[in-house]
């Protein structure tokens, strides 16, 4: 009886810890405290291997973006393939229980976010975190900072597709669902209509805005809970309703995924965005109407 007792007790522990989610925003304290656990993998986004090896956190490896942005002549910013991320991810060091920390340098947040939702849509949801501000946050709570190349060893995850990027027909059905709301992440003068360049100007009809911009600070820190939700709020107030955020290529929109993730929304990002929507006639657009 005390073995069977004893199995269960093991066995909820396990499934406890299979359970257990990373806080999508953490601290420079926090870092600190898991750094050194096997399962933790730092990963540092910069665009060039020069500023990696310039300065960053202690044991970090290099993750440059074009890694797991496929782009093409379909579009801009389009989800890798699962196998050749699988082969990636492997050469970064990740392994089917690491829990990765998202690093980025300088103004790098939009990029970096991206790869936050392309690591969820990976198969790695609830197991990637950012550290918010970034290296600056870092450095500025004291902490040293390393330089020359990366070491790491090969890992073993193989990546798996979580429907975190959607197309444009699951934004029509969106558009038609009442426990959906789509909303526009750039700024509200191209929302409103100020031409961009792209074939039409405007935005999806129906969407509503919320500014990527008001997500952070000058310093490129998200901003407190109760701040983000101010933005939200009047938006969406209802947290059972399923946002689907889109902006000009996927990439600032991601800040938006990331600060609704935060808030504990339900959100998906579509991938295509205005690239691929302000080209299709038959898809609906509008302008603010002005009073």
């Amino acid at each position: 009886m005390k073995k069977i007792f004893f199995l269960f007790l093991l066995l909820s522990f396990s499934f406890f810890v299979k359970a257990e989610v990373s806080p999508v925003l953490v601290t420079p304290q926090w870092v600190k405290e898991k750094m050194n656990d096997k399962q933790t993998i730092i990963l540092q986004v910069n665009f060039l291997r020069l500023d990696f090896e310039k300065e960053h956190i202690a044991g970090s490896r290099f993750l440059w973006p074009d890694w797991l942005l496929a782009n093409s002549p379909e579009g801009s910013y389009n989800p890798p393939d699962p196998k050749e991320a699988t082969k990636i991810l492997q050469e970064l060091g990740i392994n089917k229980d690491s829990k990765i920390i998202l690093c980025f340098s300088k103004s790098d947040l939009n990029i970096t976010a991206r790869m936050f939702v392309t690591l969820e849509y990976l198969g790695l949801q609830g197991r990637v975190s950012l550290l918010n501000g970034g290296l600056e946050a870092w450095k500025n709570a004291g902490n040293d900072v390393a330089n020359g190349p990366e070491i790491k060893k090969k890992g073993n995850y193989i990546a798996t597709v979580n429907k975190v990027l959607v197309d444009k027909e699951y934004v029509l059905a969106s558009l038609q669902n009442s426990e959906s709301v789509v909303v526009d992440a750039r700024l509200k003068r191209f929302y409103d209509g100020e031409p961009t360049g792209y074939p039409r100007d405007g935005h999806i009809t129906g969407a509503k805005n919320i500014q990527f911009t008001d997500m952070f600070d000058s310093t490129s820190a998200f901003k407190s809970d109760e701040e983000l939700m101010s933005f939200f709020l009047p938006v969406v107030p209802d947290k059972k309703k399923e946002i689907v955020d889109y902006c000009f290529i996927g990439q600032t929109a991601s800040v938006l995924y990331m600060a609704a993730r935060q808030l504990g929304y339900k959100i998906k990002l579509y991938d295509g965005s205005m690239q691929e929507w302000s080209r299709l006639e038959h898809l609906p657009m509008e302008k603010t109407k002005k009073n």
